[in-house]
């Protein structure tokens, strides 16, 4: 697809049934579709399977969200979430889909900022933003939205989001004792109860059996994806992966996972042919921190932009969601429900305390990707994961990894700073 074929579509009469600000949302078609092109569509000799994720993006505001529509009239809940301590497995296994709420853009904000304070995170303004002035399609499907505890601007926000759409709040534990296990086990029993009551259906031991399967085989295509990109040289940029996980909250798991599993395919047949995105000397560039929703495409842009490749990211948009699977040999609801739990609770969340796992993991997956520098992403006023930075930056310090922390929104008033900072940081790497 050449970068003028490529449209993100619009369809008035969709937005119109589901109660959304038409007039306004009508120009974000053309806005996306240029960033598409410009950020994405310019990069060379990108693997052909991107074709298929390139045409999600197309069918972001059209074709998904007439797939959710249609579930609906079926009688299959939407469920809204911004998390990966959601139990997807639950929500499937009563015939519900899970899907990704818009919360990744500058736009909606300042609809946020007529009820909320300022100095809280860009993401939460964002997304809450989005259902004030009725500008985001899935905000506007879900029939319940999955709410969380991991931080204080989150759980307060809900309260209020609840005036708008129902919203169902779990609290997350902030430590891993046994006694926290216990009150996730607990939480996640109730939202199961939840879910039952939301879809007029039974979890079963066949449906949770079943959705684990799902998931546990969308899990594993991402981590082959991502050993793949390991590769030097790596194989796909750094921009297609964060969005191909970006999609991954968006899209069908199973239709998903088999275009996952394609694109690996075409990425073993490059890697032999010797194909790749850059050469072999190219500086490679490790991501943590923050979740990057879309379309904030930002850092990415301007870390390969100015000439490296990014070639892991430790992130909720990241290896946080995948590196884990669900034991699947369990036969009663009960014991599925606790193997859930011992999945969910070793998610590195900046929410816990105290948090050394996620250093270590960190340190593991900069080791495997073959990194040559760490840059700690942190949104503003995201304060468990900035002070985190300082267990990072000790440990990079400790291991002689080059470091470099970034703090920003969703603006583009600092770009040209973070640039400079950049591009200093890779001729750093390059020696």
């Amino acid at each position: 697809m050449t970068p003028e074929q490529f449209e993100v579509k619009a369809n008035p009469a969709l937005w119109e049934r589901l109660g959304m600000n038409v007039e306004r949302f009508s120009g974000m078609p053309k806005m996306l579709t240029e960033a598409f092109r410009g950020i994405y569509l310019s990069q060379k000799n990108r693997p052909a399977r991107m074709e298929y994720f390139d045409g999600m993006i197309a069918e972001l505001h059209s074709g998904r969200v007439e797939e959710l529509v249609t579930a609906k009239d079926a009688g299959r809940p939407v469920v809204g979430t911004f998390c990966v301590y959601v139990p997807e497995e639950v929500i499937m296994a009563v015939g519900g889909i899970c899907v990704g709420l818009c919360g990744g853009s500058q736009g909606s904000i300042p609809d946020a900022e007529k009820v909320l304070p300022r100095n809280i995170c860009p993401m939460v303004k964002s997304a809450f933003g989005f259902k004030l002035g009725k500008i985001c399609p899935y905000f506007q499907a879900v029939d319940l939205v999955y709410g969380e505890t991991t931080c204080d601007a989150k759980k307060k926000t809900w309260e209020l989001l609840d005036r708008e759409v129902p919203t169902h709040v779990m609290e997350i534990p902030q430590m891993k004792r046994a006694r926290d296990k216990a009150l996730w086990l607990e939480e996640v029993k109730d939202f199961t109860s939840k879910m039952e009551e939301v879809s007029g259906r039974k979890a079963t031991a066949e449906g949770i059996g079943a959705a684990i399967r799902v998931m546990n085989a969308k899990r594993l295509a991402l981590q082959r994806l991502n050993d793949l990109r390991h590769h030097t040289p790596s194989p796909i940029s750094g921009k297609d992966m964060l969005l191909i996980q970006q999609i991954a909250f968006y899209d069908d798991p199973a239709r998903f996972t088999a275009n996952v599993n394609e694109l690996c395919d075409e990425l073993d047949e490059r890697i032999a042919a010797g194909v790749a995105v850059a050469p072999a000397a190219t500086p490679r560039v490790m991501v943590s921190g923050t979740p990057m929703a879309l379309p904030n495409w930002k850092l990415h842009h301007l870390i390969e932009s100015a000439g490296a490749v990014v070639v892991n990211e430790e992130s909720c948009i990241g290896t946080r969601y995948y590196k884990d699977l669900t034991d699947e040999s369990t036969a009663t609801v009960d014991e599925q429900l606790s193997l859930l739990t011992d999945r969910y609770m070793k998610i590195d969340c900046s929410c816990f305390t105290p948090n050394d796992d996620r250093i270590e993991q960190v340190l593991v997956e900069y080791r495997a990707s073959g990194a040559q520098g760490l840059i700690d992403y942190c949104l503003q006023f995201c304060h468990t994961y900035n002070i985190e930075a300082v267990k990072l930056r000790e440990m990079c310090e400790r291991e002689g990894i080059p470091f470099l922390a970034i703090e920003t929104d969703y603006s583009p008033e600092d770009v040209g700073q973070l640039q400079t900072r950049i591009e200093a940081f890779i001729e750093q790497i390059r020696g």
